[in-house]
């Protein structure tokens, strides 16, 4: 019979806990998990777990999806990016809820970074990417925010304020509500910009390690899936101190945090090479150098460049099992492993490249006189101030100057949709469907554009695959929760990333409806965790 949460809290009920227990209608509901460790691996697809676990199984992947429930449809909510990606498991929304569409998008309300008054017509772009760090003069990030570089807003005072990462989300995190709770909190990602983990209150996360893995105009650690591994060790050795009960640094700690974890980047990295260190900049890469990255086929084998992240990432998680019962906490460790984007496309045949998106559409015949695209060529080139803005990579975001303009926009994008490489265009009733409608929400774009399957807006050299869009390649992602009381169980019903922060919180015995997203969006826990439910799905 499958064992769940819920009937092994018995089974743990003579252990001590770190966060007060729920009410007793909810006294089976797992509060007797005690820490939450959470995985992301940026980039991994459903079917990268399953093909590495049949061809791995004394792998670290395969001991959690023996004692674990694995979710072979899990979709993030929304777009894809990393930042929504991210957000999806810690808020448990989407940008209807924590307003992040991108790393890099728009705000109307909002001012340039030099605009430290806030004066004049509001809106900018908004940048929260590795230009925001603070920089030594020889280009290496101090890994810290350079508050110089972020954009003004009006605060809640009234009074014209930088506007950081955590400020930047409409909704509280975990981390808030796990510090609220009592319990320890800590987190590692690839840029300081991940800040936005510490939620609105700024204070969410207590040991926040952010070590930077694109410097700005400096060493590129992803031009190289050999020093991308060697980033993430240095997040892997923060989270086997802080199992130890340490500080991510190794200095004297509180205990083991009730909700910890990181990112890898090695799987991403490897998915989207085009050429492995192309730039020579990895010295110590002298395995695969040169060599291609992503997928040999649709099948989702992986090249040498790929199978090497994923092993290096697999060795790492073996290392936190281990260490988690070296401390004689793994049977109350509940372990999260997923990813906050996939990648496409995985069949290589299926690559395209066409060039950026503006730059598409100013190669159209009428581009100089049809008016519709000279909005798009505005905003395209606006670099500072309220004039709209374009991102795009294996989709395209579009924030117009005249919004009144949509229509127009929307119906030339579409009737140029296979110059364009078009799939879908979403604006209007379609696009207010989805998210928030961009004449009342100032960071909901106005048309937002879905290439048809494969196509990465872009001239670089430097990749093969892109993630950000809402493709099943981008947005279907592995999701694993593990814990040695629970039984193997293949789950196919759809799930969404956002309900893993459900699922954390009830496991930890907190409320979950603590989480303003939850409570906007109705987010419910992933199912088979608390109940056994009926039929097994495996197979």
């Amino acid at each position: 019979m499958k064992k769940s949460i819920a009937t092994i809290a018995l089974g743990l009920a003579l252990l001590g806990g770190t966060i007060p227990a729920r009410a007793a209608d909810d006294e089976l509901r797992g509060h007797k998990i005690r820490h939450v460790l959470l995985i992301s691996v940026d980039g991994l697809h459903s079917l990268d777990v399953d093909n590495y676990v049949a061809a791995h199984p004394g792998s670290a992947l395969a001991a959690l999806s023996n004692h674990g429930v694995t979710f072979s449809n899990a979709r993030t909510p929304a777009l894809s990016d990393s930042f929504p990606g991210l957000l999806a498991l810690v808020t448990g929304g989407s940008p209807i809820s924590h307003g992040l569409f991108y790393d890099v998008s728009y705000d109307r309300t909002i001012f340039d970074p030099a605009n430290t008054s806030c004066s004049g017509q509001a809106g900018n772009s908004m940048i929260f990417d590795e230009t925001t760090d603070k920089y030594t003069p020889a280009n290496v990030s101090l890994d810290v925010l350079d508050p110089a570089t972020l954009p003004n807003h009006i605060d809640s005072n009234g009074k014209c304020a930088r506007l950081f990462p955590h400020n930047a989300i409409r909704s509280n995190t975990i981390f808030e509500v796990v510090r609220a709770s009592g319990g320890r909190t800590a987190w590692a990602d690839k840029h300081p910009a991940y800040d936005l983990v510490n939620g609105p209150s700024g204070k969410g996360v207590q040991d926040l390690y952010m070590p930077e893995i694109t410097n700005n105009n400096g060493f590129d650690a992803t031009a190289s899936v050999v020093c991308t591994v060697a980033n993430d060790q240095l997040k892997v050795a923060a989270i086997l101190n802080e199992i130890h009960g340490l500080r991510h640094d190794g200095t004297p700690g509180p205990g083991v945090p009730a909700v910890f974890g990181m990112n890898f980047q090695a799987v991403s990295v490897g998915q989207k090479l085009e050429k492995d260190n192309k730039d020579g900049s990895c010295a110590s890469d002298t395995l695969f150098t040169g060599q291609t990255g992503g997928y040999t086929d649709g099948a989702g084998t992986p090249t040498a460049v790929l199978a090497y992240g994923l092993k290096k990432t697999d060795e790492a998680l073996g290392s936190f099992i281990k260490a988690l019962k070296a401390q004689g906490i793994y049977d109350t460790t509940l372990i999260v492993v997923t990813a906050k984007h996939g990648q496409s496309p995985i069949n290589p045949v299926k690559v395209n490249k066409p060039g950026h998106f503006a730059d598409l559409v100013a190669a159209l015949p009428d581009a100089n006189s049809n008016p519709a695209a000279g909005v798009l060529a505005n905003a395209a080139t606006c670099s500072t101030g309220p004039c709209g803005f374009v991102q795009d990579d294996d989709i395209a975001l579009i924030w117009l100057p005249d919004q009144s303009k949509t229509p127009e926009v929307a119906a030339y994008l579409n009737a140029n949709a296979n110059a364009l490489f078009i799939e879908e265009v979403l604006a209007g009733a379609e696009l207010k469907a989805r998210f928030n409608s961009p004449l009342t929400d100032s960071r909901t774009p106005d048309i937002i554009v879905q290439p048809v399957f494969g196509t990465i807006y872009t001239t670089s050299s430097k990749k093969i695959a892109e993630h950000g869009g809402l493709s099943f390649g981008d947005t279907n992602v592995g999701l694993i929760i593990a814990n040695p009381w629970l039984d193997a169980r293949k789950v196919k019903t759809a799930v969404v990333t956002s309900q893993v922060a459900v699922t954390i919180l009830e496991a930890l015995g907190i409320d979950s409806n603590q989480l303003d997203a939850v409570r906007t969006e109705q987010t419910g826990v992933l199912p088979f965790i608390f109940s056994d439910g009926g039929k097994d799905d495996q197979n």
